[in-house]
């Protein structure tokens, strides 16, 4: 594994990849090295480029090295009563550039964003070894290609990213988890439609196979206290509510924010209109899945122990997408991870891909990429 100490290091790494017609793969913290297909290529561990380049909470941005541990950042800005408003999770040594590279934000996503609308800026190495800069250290930035927002959740395929700036935004002061018990999913998915688009301001919903609709209301003390004995009111024709405490609420959402508890050989993530969850729990019931609904329907994790591809194809009919998240090796390799694209938009993010890696550094084999770029006119 080739573990660079800054950027100059990983430049001159790149560069020489790019001449010797190696390939790459770039590395946090490895918490998602299983995600993709089996795949041989070296290692560039970003580790090593760990810290803190400057914080200003006054200015509510932060700038910061990729492989800064993703607990570590938030327990800094914890510190100054803000957040990560995306809600970035990981498992123990994620990130935050691994955690920016994937994409990933947790049950907040539904109202506040992903990484994508909070990464204001960054410096980063293409494939060619030279580093290239993109955004801006302040929130309102001059108009252009938004290069940030391409980066998020691009896995490491465009380039490695050496700095990231990202905008963080005042912690809540209260944060209450409401609960409804033992609706099926049609009412479930009625009842969190309904708190989303009420002026209670409900900034999360989910719904556990188990039964439960947690709601989460945050802010101000005041403000939640009279947000929550509204709900009640607000949910008449769905289902009552109860409050939860934090120790009972916080196993709850992880569950529903990560699916790391469904039990199964293969687990989903399947991204569809929140109005079509129901029906696809419901298609996938006769496989024995286990599922958890995040982002008010929205986001549905299903673990099933059968290795074929047919809650994508489920997916697929009711207008979502289904990237495959943990299985089996062999399955890895004939299923792709991320959900096949259109043809018109599977040969863009090609150009794209190729503008920024074009001897194909990048193209480990994780996502099916082709690291031959000559057959593709300019």
């Amino acid at each position: 594994m080739l573990t660079p100490r800054d950027a100059s290091d990983l430049a001159e790494i790149v560069a020489r990849a790019a001449g010797g017609g190696k390939r790459l793969e770039l590395s946090g913290g490895a918490t998602r090295a299983s995600f993709g297909a089996p795949r041989d290529a070296e290692q560039v561990s970003l580790r090593g480029l760990a810290g803190v380049v400057d914080y200003d909470p006054a200015e509510l941005v932060l700038t910061v090295l990729p492989g800064t541990p993703l607990a570590e950042i938030e327990a800094l800005v914890a510190g100054e009563g803000q957040m990560l408003a995306f809600e970035p999770w990981g498992h123990e040594g994620a990130t935050i550039g691994g955690t920016v590279a994937a994409g990933v934000a947790g049950s907040r996503r539904v109202t506040a964003g992903s990484a994508r609308d909070h990464l204001l800026g960054l410096k980063a190495i293409s494939g060619r070894g030279t580093e290239f800069i993109a955004g801006a250290k302040v929130v309102k930035n001059v108009t252009g290609y938004d290069l940030p927002k391409l980066m998020a959740g691009s896995w490491g395929r465009l380039g490695a990213m050496t700095e990231l700036t990202l905008k963080v935004l005042p912690r809540a002061r209260e944060t209450v988890t409401m609960v409804a018990r033992g609706l099926t999913v049609e009412t479930a998915h009625a009842a969190m439609a309904c708190a989303l688009g009420s002026n209670a301001d409900v900034s999360a919903a989910a719904h556990l196979q188990s039964g439960e609709v947690l709601l989460r209301v945050a802010g101000f003390a005041p403000s939640v206290a009279a947000r929550c004995q509204a709900l009640p009111s607000v949910l008449t024709a769905h289902c009552m509510v109860d409050r939860l405490s934090p120790d009972e609420a916080a196993p709850l959402w992880q569950r529903a924010m990560t699916g790391c508890d469904l039990y199964g050989a293969v687990r989903w993530k399947v991204h569809l209109p929140p109005r079509k969850a129901a029906e696809l729990v419901r298609k996938v019931e006769p496989l024995g899945s286990r599922w958890a609904m995040d982002w008010g329907g929205g986001l549905v994790w299903v673990a099933v122990d059968h290795t074929d591809d047919r809650v994508r194809r489920e997916a697929v009919a009711l207008g979502g997408e289904a990237a495959l998240i943990a299985a089996p090796d062999d399955m890895r390799a004939r299923i792709p991870a991320m959900h096949p694209r259109a043809t018109g938009v599977a040969m863009l993010e090609d150009r794209v891909r190729r503008a920024f890696d074009p001897s194909g550094v990048f193209a480990t084999g994780r996502f099916g990429e082709v690291a031959d770029a000559n057959p593709l006119p300019a």
